[in-house]
């Protein structure tokens, strides 16, 4: 009987794509029509009402910008008041709006969807090509994410899955999927480290590699910073340099935006290969007068790495608050990966050349290892694999509760060994009290408010009894996908209490 695929899925910001190992042991990428490997994240309704997801919605882009949806990853699991959806307001043309839980909601094409469900269509393009290139229907995935991703974000990648009925069986670190494809089966002992710069997100990570054991020292990142950024550099300079020259701004016009945005793409691409390129759009615009306005100008690649300096001095800022918490030294690391298509640019690999005393490694495909690497995964999990892999990942910032007076008390901390679990006791404060109330938060600070609620608990059927009268023996589980789960039991009695987790979006 030949037993049912479980495929590997990279679901990037910008562009996805999957694999599989197929049955000689081979991985193989699954190729879109057309020899491409990746599909673009991109969700789009036209003039018609028809849903186009992936090439056919980047391709009328330019023309329907308001009801064209890219870089949704970014917003994946976020409250509609967060910084991050500020930020991204001012960037994209769709529009967003908070939802009934506060969360994201877009309006495309007079219809309304959740991020999850933007995730899921993407999810779904994926899947489609691949039950057509295998022939055959597919049911389960290992889905890759930023290891920078929280609770809340890994949580809505499992529920995009559930809502077009594909078990996400297990949802792995993209760095940590990137060492699987550098590494596997080759009988490494090595300490390597994994730069992922990729569409709109950056991780590292320091992974121990001991044969088939993958050992995740430390972890960090920045769920925020990526190649949509060093776009928006070139796209501000275009802006200013416009309305210097003729007073015009061009960022109100989403048309003439959007066509400014494929352009800064496509010189940030050739400015790795080339030192100079010409940056033409004719007929951007018109003056009042009706006379038609060009923008014309060079771009250096000097220019380009002096708009964007400050984006790569952050990432390795992060690089060396990893190498801190794993107790490495550069001299420790054996060899630098680099992962992600925005590592092409050659900044970047000069400024770790730098950093580490030796040139990163060009051991896997920028674009491809992490889906090559979860295929692998994938593979590892089925009943007749040959391949068994272990993994020890780590969460990527602490998880803790609200303390008095708005404090975090933490029971992982960050870089804390996942699966883990701790038990803490907790007491009524009241008499007759017979609800306990908590708060969970996911963050690196000190106070409660700068960190991520993950979500409200509360646990019923205490006995009453004066207060402090009553210990309840509370058991915090993080599972090996780095996704939390509570209960509580009353250790008096033995029972265990039916406890409700409000995952707010506040």
């Amino acid at each position: 009987m030949h037993k049912e695929p479980i495929i590997g899925i990279d679901l990037g910001t910008t562009n996805s794509c999957a694999a599989i190992v197929e049955d000689n042991g081979n991985v193989k990428l699954i190729p879109y029509k057309g020899g491409e490997y990746t599909i673009p994240s991109i969700f789009a309704i036209d003039d018609k009402g028809n849903e186009l997801i992936g090439y056919e919605a980047k391709r009328q882009w330019q023309l329907n910008p308001r009801n064209t949806v890219y870089g949704s990853k970014r917003l994946v699991g976020r409250t509609f008041g967060s910084d991050v959806v500020d930020t991204m307001k001012k960037v994209v043309a769709y529009n967003m709006r908070p939802g009934k839980k506060n969360e994201v909601t877009l309006d495309v094409g007079k219809k309304e969807f959740t991020l999850q469900e933007v995730s899921a269509k993407i999810l779904g393009k994926i899947r489609e090509v691949a039950s057509n290139y295998l022939k055959t229907p597919i049911k389960r995935a290992v889905v890759t994410v930023p290891a920078y991703f929280n609770d809340r974000q890994r949580q809505s990648v499992k529920d995009a899955g559930k809502l077009i009925d594909l078990e996400v069986v297990r949802i792995i670190n993209e760095p940590t999927a990137a060492a699987l494809a550098y590494g596997v089966g080759k009988g490494l002992k090595e300490k390597v480290v994994i730069y992922d710069l990729g569409g709109g997100t950056f991780d590292v990570s320091i992974i121990e590699i001991r044969d088939r054991v993958f050992e995740v020292k430390s972890t960090g990142g920045d769920v925020f910073l990526g190649g949509i950024d060093f776009d928006n550099a070139i796209i501000h300079h275009v802006l200013k340099d416009f309305a210097a020259k003729t007073g015009i701004d061009l960022a109100t016009d989403p048309v003439a935006m959007q066509r400014i945005k494929d352009l800064a793409e496509r010189t940030k691409i050739d400015l790795s290969a080339r030192d100079e390129v010409p940056f033409n759009i004719p007929f951007i615009t018109m003056t009042s007068q009706g006379q038609p306005l060009n923008i014309e100008m060079k771009f250096t690649r000097k220019m380009l790495e002096q708009l964007t300096n400050h984006l790569v001095d952050r990432t390795l800022q992060m690089v060396a608050r990893v190498l801190v918490d794993s107790g490495l030294s550069t001299k420790d690391v054996d060899e630098v990966m680099l992962v992600g298509g925005q590592t092409r640019m050659p900044i970047v690999q000069d400024r770790l050349t730098k950093f580490f005393g030796k040139p990163p490694s060009k051991g896997v495909h920028p674009d491809e290892a992490v889906a090559i690497g979860a295929a692998l995964y994938a593979h590892s999990l089925q009943d007749d694999t040959n391949l068994r892999i272990q993994l020890l990942d780590v969460i990527p910032m602490a998880i803790g509760l609200e303390k008095a007076g708005g404090a975090f008390h933490v029971v992982f901390p960050r870089n804390a060994p996942i699966p883990n679990a701790k038990q803490l006791l907790a007491t009524t404060s009241m008499d007759n009290q017979t609800e306990l109330a908590m708060r969970i938060f996911q963050g690196d600070h000190e106070m409660v408010a700068r960190n991520d609620m993950l979500g409200e608990f509360t646990f019923s059927g205490i006995q009453q009894a004066r207060a402090g009268g009553v210990q309840v023996e509370i058991t915090f589980d993080v599972n090996v996908e780095g996704i939390l789960s509570m209960r509580a039991r009353d250790p008096a009695t033995g029972r265990e209490m039916n406890t409700t987790v409000r995952v707010t979006q506040s």
